[in-house]
C-alpha cells in the first residue's frame, strides 16, 4: 500500500492504495458519491469527498453486558464464543423458498441464538470457535428458552484476515451509522472510511486561519483537519455523544467552519472579479437628476425607502461598481426604489436591464414603469420569449444602437444575440429563482455594470450570508402609509359554504377574489387539471352569477396576459388559479385570496401568495382552507402563519422548519450544498467564518495561503467563484 494517499487522491485510484478495493468497486463508488454531492465527472470525486459524507447518527455500542444482563426489547453488543453454526432451507407460506443461517453462541452466563435471512456465506464467518461481537435488539424466547436476535450487526474478533481493519468497528464501540450510498450499505461504508482514516498521515491542516483555529467564540481549540476527520466518523469517548449526534461538537466546528470560510473567500473574490472586469459606469447625481426622479413618484416615499435609495445612490456615483441586495417585505415598495436607480442610470446615458423570472411578473413590471414614467422621454422595450422572432431582432437591433434606455425581460435576455451598446446598470428581481450562472451571463452584457438584486422573499441572516455573501445588503422594513394588514383566518371545509358567501359579499361591493390551488403532487398536468375541475365547479354550481376566470402555467402567454387584463379590468370576479400568481401580480381592487390546502406551501410561498391581496383602499382577507384530518404540526404552521403579519418573522420559522433548499429550491437558487455545516443550526460558526474570510481578503488577498484557499473553494463551490465559462 503506497503511503502517500492523501485527501486529493481520486476515489478512481483507491485500487493503488487499498488491498481488496476493486476497479469496478472504486469506479461504482465515485459515480454514486459523485451523484450525491452534484459533481458530474466521477474522476472528480477524491477521499475528501468521501470523509466527508458524514454519520446521520450514531449508536453507541460501547457497553459489553453478559448474556444474563440483557434486557427483552433492548439493543445491546454481547461478546460470545461460536458453539454452532447451521443453515437450512425454510418455505413459507407463499411458497417462497428462503435460507436461514443460525448460530448458537456462548458466554459465562448463557446461551443466545442469533440468525440471518438469505446470507449462507456467513457460514466461511461464524466457525465454531470464534470470539465474535454481536449487536442488535435482543427478545427473550420462551421456546428456545434463550435471548435471541435477527440480521444483528457483527464482528468477529479472531479474524486476521484483514490487518487493515481492527478487532471492533461495528460494535463495541461508539458506532457512526451511514445513508445507503447506493448499492453500498453503512457497514461497508464504515469499513472503507476507517481504513482511509487509518492510511492517512500528514493531512496539512491549512484550512483555517491560526486565529480562528485557537479562538472560536468559546469553543476549545479545535482539532487538526485529520483528527477532526477522525472524531466525526469514530468517536473515542461516549461521554460527549450528545454534541456528536447534533453535530455541534469541536471536531464538526472544525469541519463545518472551513467550508464556511472557503465559501466566504469564493464570493469575495467573486466581487473582486466584477470589481475588476473593467471600468465602471461612472455616473453623478445633480439637482435636475433629483428633480426628474421626484417627478416619477407615484407617492410620498417612507423613510426607509428614502434610506435605501442614499445607499443605492452612494454606490452609483461610488468607484466601484455597486453589488447590493435589495430586501423587502412584499408590498414595500422595491420597484419604486429601483426605478429612482434606473432613473440615475438614464440620465447619466447608460443602458438599463431588468431581468424577472416570469412573463407575468415582466408584464406587471412593464405596466407599472410605463405608467410612471408616461411623461418622460425615456425608452422603454419588454423581451420575452413570447415575442415573434421580427419583434425580438428589432428590441435587439435597438438595444445595440441604444435606442432603448430601458428593457425589462425574461432570461430572453441573456440569450447570446442580445448586446446592449451601453448596459450601466443590472437590475435582477427575484434572485433566488435564477442561478448563479445566468446573473453572470447578463452582467457579462455591460462594462463593469452597477448591480442591483431584489427580492421580496425575506431572506434570513444565515441564508442571505450564504447566497448573497458578495453583495451589500439593504432592507426595506417599513410598509408605505395606508397600507393595511391583511386579515388571515384558518378555516376546514365545514365552513367553506360560509367562505364562498363571503366572497360573493365582496363581489358584490365591486371587490375581486383569488382562489389559489397547489401543486398536487411534482405534476403540472395534475396541478393544471386540479385547477381546471375546480374552476368549472365553482363557475357553474357555486358562483353562476358571477364571472369565474382560469389561469395556470401551460396557459400560452398571450392567454395569461387575456386573462390577467380582464381580471385588473374588473371583468373576472373570481381569478382560480396556481402558484403562477405567487409574484409580482398587483391587481388593487382583489380583496380575498383563498388559498386551498394550505399546508403543502411553504410559509414563505404562502405569505407572497397573501401579498396579492391588501394593494388597495378596501380592507383585505386572506383565507386558509385547511383540510379535514390536517396534522397537528401543520395546524400548528398554519396558526403562526396567520398569526404573523411581519415577512422576515416568517422567513426564519420557515427556515427552520423546512430548511433552506425546500424554501427556496436548490436548482434555482444557486444555494450552496453544504456537507458538514448547516445554515440554521451552525449561523454562529457562518457568522465567526465570514467575518475571519473578509479580515484576510482585506489585509491579504495576494498572498500565497490565500491562493490556495482560493483554489480549495473553487474545488468545492465552483459556482460561487463567478465567472462566465
Amino acid at each position: 500500500m503506497s503511503a502517500h494517499l492523501s485527501l486529493t487522491t481520486a476515489l478512481l485510484e483507491l485500487p493503488a492504495y487499498l488491498r481488496g478495493i476493486g476497479v469496478t468497486t472504486a469506479g461504482k463508488l465515485a459515480a454514486e458519491l459523485g451523484s450525491a454531492i452534484g459533481k458530474v465527472s466521477p474522476a472528480e470525486v477524491t477521499v475528501e469527498d468521501l470523509l466527508l459524507y458524514l454519520p446521520f447518527r450514531y449508536e453507541d455500542r460501547s457497553h459489553l453486558p453478559q448474556i444474563c444482563d440483557l434486557a427483552p426489547g433492548k439493543s445491546a453488543s454481547v461478546l460470545v464464543e461460536v458453539s454452532l453454526a447451521s443453515s437450512y432451507p425454510i418455505r413459507t407460506r407463499q411458497g417462497k423458498q428462503l435460507t436461514l443461517f443460525e448460530v448458537i453462541g456462548w458466554d459465562s452466563t448463557g446461551r443466545i441464538r442469533a440468525c440471518w435471512w438469505n446470507q449462507p456465506y456467513l457460514r466461511q464467518v461464524f466457525q465454531p470457535g470464534r470470539r465474535v461481537v454481536l449487536y442488535g435488539e435482543w427478545e427473550f424466547s420462551s421456546r428456545a428458552r434463550c435471548y435471541q436476535v435477527e440480521n444483528p450487526d457483527y464482528e468477529v474478533l479472531n479474524d486476521e484476515t484483514d490487518d487493515d481493519v481492527p478487532e471492533t468497528i461495528h460494535v463495541g464501540r461508539c458506532v457512526p451509522v451511514y445513508r445507503k450510498l447506493g448499492t453500498f450499505r453503512t457497514r461497508a461504508l464504515r469499513s472503507l472510511i476507517f481504513r482511509l482514516l487509518q492510511a492517512l498521515h500528514d493531512v496539512p491542516d491549512d484550512g483555517l486561519p491560526d486565529e480562528l483555529r485557537h479562538d472560536c467564540g468559546g469553543l476549545p481549540p479545535l482539532p487538526t483537519k485529520l483528527a477532526a476527520l477522525r472524531e466525526v466518523h469514530f468517536p473515542e469517548a461516549t461521554d460527549h455523544l450528545e454534541s456528536i449526534q447534533a453535530r455541534r461538537s469541536p471536531a464538526h466546528a472544525r469541519l463545518a467552519l472551513e467550508e464556511f470560510f472557503l465559501l466566504t473567500l469564493a464570493l469575495a473574490n467573486r466581487r473582486r472579479q466584477r470589481e475588476q472586469a473593467g471600468e465602471k459606469a461612472g455616473m453623478r447625481v445633480t439637482y435636475a437628476i433629483r428633480e426628474r426622479a421626484r417627478q416619477t413618484l407615484p407617492f410620498r416615499l417612507t423613510n426607509a425607502q428614502k434610506r435605501v435609495i442614499r445607499e443605492i445612490v452612494s454606490d452609483l456615483t461610488g468607484t466601484r461598481p455597486m453589488s447590493r441586495l435589495l430586501q423587502g417585505d412584499v408590498g414595500s415598495g422595491k420597484t419604486v426604489v429601483a426605478l429612482q436607480a434606473m432613473i440615475v442610470a438614464v440620465e447619466n446615458g447608460w443602458q438599463v436591464a431588468l431581468m424577472a423570472p416570469t412573463e407575468i411578473l415582466v408584464e406587471q413590471h412593464w405596466r407599472s414603469m410605463t405608467r410612471w414614467l408616461s411623461g418622460t422621454s425615456y425608452r422603454l422595450a419588454a423581451l420575452t420569449g413570447r415575442l415573434k422572432p421580427s419583434e425580438k431582432k428589432a428590441i435587439r437591433q435597438a438595444l445595440a444602437n441604444h435606442e432603448v434606455d430601458i428593457v425589462i425581460g425574461t432570461q430572453a435576455l441573456i440569450q447570446n444575440d442580445t448586446a446592449f451598446a451601453r448596459l450601466g446598470l443590472v437590475i435582477i428581481d427575484e434572485q433566488h429563482r435564477f442561478g448563479v450562472l445566468q446573473r453572470e451571463q447578463l452582467l457579462a452584457r455591460g462594462i463593469s455594470p452597477d448591480v442591483l438584486v431584489m427580492t421580496a422573499t425575506p431572506i434570513p441572516r444565515s441564508l442571505a450570508m450564504a447566497l448573497y455573501g458578495d453583495l451589500d445588503v439593504s432592507v426595506i422594513d417599513e410598509l408605505p402609509p395606508g397600507r393595511k394588514p391583511v386579515v388571515t383566518a384558518v378555516r376546514t371545509n365545514e365552513r367553506r359554504n360560509r367562505v364562498y358567501d363571503f366572497i360573493r359579499q365582496e363581489c358584490a361591493a365591486g371587490r375581486q377574489a383569488y382562489i389559489v390551488y397547489p401543486l398536487v403532487e411534482e405534476s403540472e398536468k395534475l396541478d393544471v387539471a386540479a385547477a381546471t375541475a375546480a374552476a368549472a365547479k365553482l363557475q357553474q354550481e357555486v358562483f353562476p352569477t358571477l364571472v369565474v376566470g382560469l389561469l395556470h402555467g401551460r396557459m400560452k402567454s398571450e392567454e395569461k396576459d387575456a386573462v390577467m387584463q380582464k381580471f385588473v379590468a374588473g371583468e373576472i370576479h373570481v381569478l382560480v388559479t396556481t402558484t403562477v400568481v405567487e409574484v409580482g401580480i398587483d391587481v388593487p381592487n382583489a380583496s380575498v385570496m383563498v388559498i386551498e390546502h394550505p399546508e403543502r406551501f411553504g410559509l414563505a410561498q404562502l405569505h407572497q401568495l397573501r401579498g396579492r391581496v391588501g394593494r388597495g383602499a378596501a380592507k383585505s382577507y386572506c383565507v386558509l382552507m385547511a383540510p379535514d384530518g390536517i396534522s397537528p404540526e401543520a395546524l400548528e404552521r398554519l396558526n403562526f402563519f396567520a398569526q404573523t403579519p411581519d415577512g422576515f418573522a416568517i422567513a426564519e420559522k420557515d427556515l427552520a422548519w423546512r430548511g433552506p433548499g425546500e424554501m427556496l429550491g436548490l436548482r434555482q437558487s444557486g444555494l450552496p450544498v453544504f456537507r458538514v455545516g448547516d445554515l440554521i443550526r451552525d449561523a454562529d460558526w457562518l457568522t465567526l467564518a465570514r467575518e475571519a474570510a473578509w479580515r484576510v481578503w482585506r489585509e491579504q488577498p495576494n498572498a500565497p495561503q490565500t491562493q490556495h484557499w482560493l483554489a480549495r473553494a473553487q474545488r468545492m463551490f465552483p459556482m460561487a467563484m463567478g465567472g462566465v465559462h
